[in-house]
């Protein structure tokens, strides 16, 4: 028999099999087939080698994820098996990773970092694929370095941290005018030290306890995020005053009010929570995590939130300087150096842009990419800016000469007014003493 032959009956017999198993599938009854998947598992088993394990993802009431499952997740990527084909694995301490040694000792590890959003008491993921990085972040370098420096020391300090007695965490309080790169860095953290991001929507937390619940289901080796904190809960003293004056609403209009609809379904996560969330015990529960804070308006947050030992190093992230500049136009145009630098320079010293209004005018204008054009966009911005920023400056100069103004004229008139009520005093005292004289004659001339 010739090998096309043969094929060709191993290749009926095939398909014979499959036929006869659909048709077995589709009309025979499902106790039958039950009783007979038993059996026959039963029976593969005596001349099967292997072993069946399933791990849950989530261990208990959906309560916390299974780190076991992380690791068999991460290992099972695409790139791992074609790197190396006999392996020895082993799960990592504080770690989602699964580390895979050679007989050289070589590691192949394979972890995708993921982005995680909160939905209810429960955590979503997709794959984080952002490509900040410290060195593409518009900033000063030596600011760059000192925050750069601060990361790399945190994660390899978890025998300090046990020796001190403190939760290996750190917090970071980013603040700063919007656009200047606050989300951008926090993606430069997560992958400078291949760190997960829980992005934590605090307007979805019902309460405390479901915000603990969160805390507990996050691992270790990650970055938790609350971005424009200002914004997501009133958490600024505005609650205190909100409850006296509904008390004083209550007080003037006694009768009992059903609760609104609205009412119940906002937060009622509160600055204790948050505070516990920070730095309390259950903070504690995992090691190696970063608690990052934004905001545009740092001055309205509670001095309790964001003190050392909750928020240790408070970065300010400003308006483009020269330096940050160049950083961009070397990521946007591979520029270094052009004579159209120095005007920039000058115009970002004489008016305020954000990295990200400047990053906009560095995209390229023309098919060809042409650098010139793109900073003379820029300049044109800046100039513009400029421009704006003096005839700002002139409006409000005015308008605070004219209220001034207004104000001297308010003081005069009330000078006048207390001036003429003086007088009218005066006039009605010299009228009350003139009508007292009056009277007293006219009793001396009746007694006489």
């Amino acid at each position: 028999m010739n090998p096309a032959d043969m094929f060709t009956q191993v290749g009926s017999v095939i398909a014979s099999v499959m036929f006869a198993w659909a048709m077995f599938k589709q009309y025979c009854p499902y106790s039958v087939q039950e009783y007979f998947d038993k059996y026959s598992k039963r029976a593969f088993t005596f001349v099967y080698p292997y072993i069946q394990i399933s791990f849950n993802e989530f261990t208990g009431d959906r309560f916390m994820r299974s780190e076991a499952y992380s690791a068999i997740e991460n290992y099972l990527g695409s790139r791992s098996s074609t790197q190396a084909k006999r392996l020895k694995a082993d799960v990592v301490k504080n770690s989602q990773s699964v580390v895979l040694s050679m007989d050289d000792y070589e590691e192949v590890r394979n972890r995708q970092r993921k982005l995680y959003t909160n939905s209810g008491s429960y955590w979503r993921h997709v794959v984080f694929q952002h490509p900040a990085s410290f060195e593409t972040l518009a900033m000063e370098a030596e600011r760059k370095q000192e925050i750069v420096d601060d990361l790399v020391i945190f994660s390899t300090a978890e025998d300090f941290y046990a020796r001190i007695g403190r939760a290996w965490k750190r917090g970071y309080l980013l603040f700063g005018p919007p656009g200047t790169g606050k989300s951008t860095m926090i993606a430069a953290m997560a992958n400078l030290l291949n760190y997960d991001i829980y992005d934590l929507e605090l307007t979805a937390v019902k309460d405390n306890t479901e915000l603990r619940k969160l805390l507990i289901e996050t691992t270790s080796r990650s970055i938790i995020v609350i971005e424009d904190i200002d914004c997501s809960l009133d958490l600024t003293g505005q609650r205190k005053k909100k409850k006296e004056e509904e008390g004083e609403r209550d007080e003037k209009d006694p009768k009992p009010k059903l609760p609104k609809e609205e009412d119940s379904k906002q937060s009622q996560v509160t600055l204790s929570g948050i505070l516990n969330f920070v730095d309390g015990l259950w903070s504690a529960c995992r090691g190696e995590r970063l608690i990052v804070f934004t905001t545009n308006f740092v001055e309205k947050l509670d001095p309790a939130l964001i003190r050392k030992g909750r928020m240790d190093k408070h970065i300010e992230l400003s308006y483009c300087s020269f330096e940050a500049f160049q950083v961009l136009a070397k990521n946007y145009l591979r520029l270094d150096s052009h004579h159209l630098f120095a005007r920039i320079q000058e115009l970002l010293g004489e008016t305020k842009m954000t990295p990200a209004e400047v990053a906009e005018h560095l995209m390229p204008k023309t098919i060809t990419g042409d650098a010139k054009v793109c900073l003379e966009s820029l300049i044109g911005a800046l100039e513009k800016a400029k421009e704006d920023a003096i005839l700002k400056a002139e409006e409000e100069a005015k308008e605070k000469e004219e209220s001034a103004r207004l104000k001297a004229e308010e003081e005069a008139k009330e000078k006048e007014k207390t001036k003429a009520e003086e007088e009218a005093k005066e006039k009605a005292k010299a009228e009350e003493e003139q009508k007292k004289r009056i009277h007293q004659l006219q009793r001396m001339q009746r007694s006489k």
